[in-house]
């Protein structure tokens, strides 16, 4: 339904912001000035300690200095709720008292059916309920409990039992007065083609109801308790109500708590998520056996924007997974993205629950991989890549892979991250041939430790060149004034040449072709960025670039990190101007002339006012630092470059 801006101004006019969005914040007394309109709080979208949260009365807006995030009532109750905008509109009126208009008659009759349907499937859940807990549920019930579900958790999820029966439903809903047609139409009973008579199409199974965003049961899944039955699950068919491609198993329950905690977590059944939420874990929830769609990845960014897929560890979990990262490619965007958990083979996360508890299963989501890392892993772990003809067709592949974002921006990175990644690759096969190593990690040992050169700024170089590899949309963005700064490193100087090169769209050269860009020198370089802390190969840590940038750990907005970078290069540059005016004083020493005055005196001009700017952002960039620090603390932009 679309919404007159007429109706949605007198929603906002009717409703103060501050009365809404007070309700999950508490306001700052000492900022806050109520009689201005103008409210203060810590921030509900980011950890802080001190409020940088505004919400503005008179204009009907909020924003945070800290982390970014803007909007008005209907935007604030989709991002702390995860409503669809008309869900929002629809609350806030009730809440205002503004009547809505009235839907078109078509849609009105599309609405009445659809809520005949949802009463029919709310029948046959209670007839389902009933029989789970009569004597013929015995072993539905006994199942229940050897899964450990505790008797809330089935009322809860309203476990029900079709009953081995032809037609117990049917009759069921018969004596209610439901048409046959409207049974068929429900999913629920099946009417062969060859003229028999209708049948239940659950039979002999655990039933759990499928619920909407609203909570209405708009269809099932049955278990079969049978041990030789087939299939194992079987869900309802498509119905005027159900639509696999778009719903969530427990999605209407996970929404809240999944904004609260900013995660989300993705499992393949329904048993599992039911098991996680009764562990505690409230933000969980199931595909419905099929892979995933474009509309389910768009709903799961509703959740939180990089939701954790967790399914079973066993090849079929795995598969499922990858299938996942296809469907999810094409829809990538910039601050959403996915991560991939696997289990330990033949595990599956009621499993690890049971065994290893809560604070278990949050260590294993917590080590999750990047969608990055999955497909990476997932493309190398087949590859083989002892000629020139398989190494193009690794690139190839990713190429394609690649291709499929719609997002410019977002695949733009993913071409340059993977050229940087699969250059370093390919050298180091190389150089593991060359030498005979038996590494099959793609990443030769530790480099030994060396001193630090002493060339000015030796630090923000390093992080300048720590900061292309990581976020190679920068390197891109910023190519031109990058490929003429004025490092006084000769390393730095080479690593940077060699990731311009890379970065270059007039170049179509395989990256194959380019491996040897990156020769021992630089190859350590990268390796340097891109281990963890412990010194292991594990590519996308960073861990020695966020010791060099703390406030990374934070994972501070992607504007931040652009302008720190942009100050960077400002330094940087700064630099490169004081030594072209201590070369123009030092030649002045022995022949001062005119045009050698007049150049030294706009150098100091240039070189007063950039010092001015510099000082400037970085006290700004300081200030913003300290809003995004997490509790535990992080550095200041000042105590960056070191």
């Amino acid at each position: 339904m679309r919404f007159d801006n007429r109706l949605l101004d007198e929603i906002r006019a009717r409703l103060p912001l501050s009365d809404l969005v007070g309700r999950r914040v508490t306001w700052d007394r000492r900022k806050t000035q109520p009689g201005k309109g103008d409210y203060w709080a810590c921030c509900p979208f980011h950890q802080e300690k001190s409020p940088s949260f505004h919400v503005d009365d008179r204009r009907n807006r909020y924003k945070c200095f800290g982390c970014g995030a803007s909007g008005d009532h209907f935007r604030f109750l989709t991002e702390t709720e995860g409503l669809s905008f008309p869900e929002a509109v629809e609350r806030l009126a009730e809440q205002a008292g503004v009547a809505l208009p009235a839907p078109d008659p078509q849609a009105a009759r599309r609405e009445k059916k659809r809520a005949s349907l949802a009463d029919v499937c709310e029948l046959a859940a209670r007839f389902f309920q009933g029989e789970f807990s009569a004597p013929r549920g015995e072993t539905a019930r006994n199942y229940a409990l050897k899964r450990g579900f505790k008797p809330e958790t089935l009322g809860e999820f309203r476990f029900g039992y079709a009953p081995d029966s032809r037609d117990a439903l049917k009759r069921f809903l018969a004596l209610k007065d439901v048409p046959e047609d409207m049974m068929v139409e429900a999913g629920l009973v099946i009417r062969p083609d060859d003229g028999r008579p209708s049948y239940d199409r659950f039979r002999g199974r655990l039933m759990i109801p499928i619920q909407d965003d609203r909570g209405r049961v708009v269809a099932f899944g049955g278990r079969t308790l049978d041990p030789d039955g087939q299939p194992k699950y079987l869900n309802s068919p498509e119905t005027p109500l159900f639509h696999k491609g778009t719903m969530l198993f427990n999605a209407h329950r996970a929404r809240e708590p999944a904004f609260k905690s900013g995660q989300a977590v993705v499992v393949e059944g329904y048993l599992d998520a039911i098991a996680l939420w009764q562990a505690g874990i409230h933000h969980v929830v199931a595909s419905l056996g099929t892979a995933f769609t474009e509309d389910q990845v768009l709903r799961l960014w509703r959740f939180a924007p990089e939701p954790v897929i967790c399914f079973d560890g066993d090849a079929a979990g795995v598969s499922a997974a990858h299938r996942a990262i296809d469907r999810i490619f094409p829809v990538l965007k910039s601050g959403y993205s996915f991560q991939f958990c696997f289990l330990p083979d033949g595990m599956d996360p009621d499993d690890l629950v049971r065994k290893q508890g809560v604070a278990g299963f949050d260590a294993a989501t917590a080590a999750a991989q990047s969608l990055f890392e999955a497909v990476w892993d997932r493309e190398i772990s087949v590859a083989r890549l002892d000629t020139p003809e398989r190494k193009a067709a690794l690139e190839k592949q990713f190429d394609d892979m690649v291709a499929t974002i719609r997002d410019e921006r977002v695949r733009r990175r993913y071409q340059l991250d993977l050229k940087v990644r699969l250059s370093n690759l390919f050298f180091e096969r190389s150089r593991q041939r060359r030498n005979g190593s038996k590494d099959q990690a793609g990443f030769s040992a530790a480099p030994v430790r060396q001193s630090v050169p002493d060339t000015p700024l030796f630090g923000t170089e390093r992080l300048f060149c720590g900061l292309c590899l990581k976020y190679p949309d920068l390197l891109d963005r910023h190519v031109e004034r990058i490929a003429g700064l004025p490092l006084s490193d000769a390393l730095h100087q080479r690593f940077r040449d060699a990731l311009c090169r890379l970065a270059d769209r007039s170049l179509e050269t395989p990256v194959a072709e380019l491996e040897h860009l990156f020769d021992d020198s630089l190859h350590q370089l990268v390796h340097e960025f891109t281990v963890n802390a412990e010194g292991a190969s594990r590519s996308a840590s960073f861990s020695a670039l966020v010791q060099r940038f703390p406030l990374l750990k934070s994972n501070p907005p992607e504007d931040f990190v652009e302008a720190a970078f942009l100050h960077f290069l400002d330094v940087i540059e700064l630099r490169g101007l004081e030594a072209e005016l201590e070369s123009e004083m030092a030649q002045a020493e022995e022949d001062l002339d005119e045009a050698l005055w007049n150049r030294m005196r706009a150098l100091t001009q240039d070189l007063g006012r950039r010092r001015e700017e510099c000082a400037r952002t970085e006290g700004e960039l300081a200030e913003r630092a300290k809003k995004l620090r997490t509790a535990s603390g992080t550095a200041d932009l000042e105590a960056l470059a070191k």
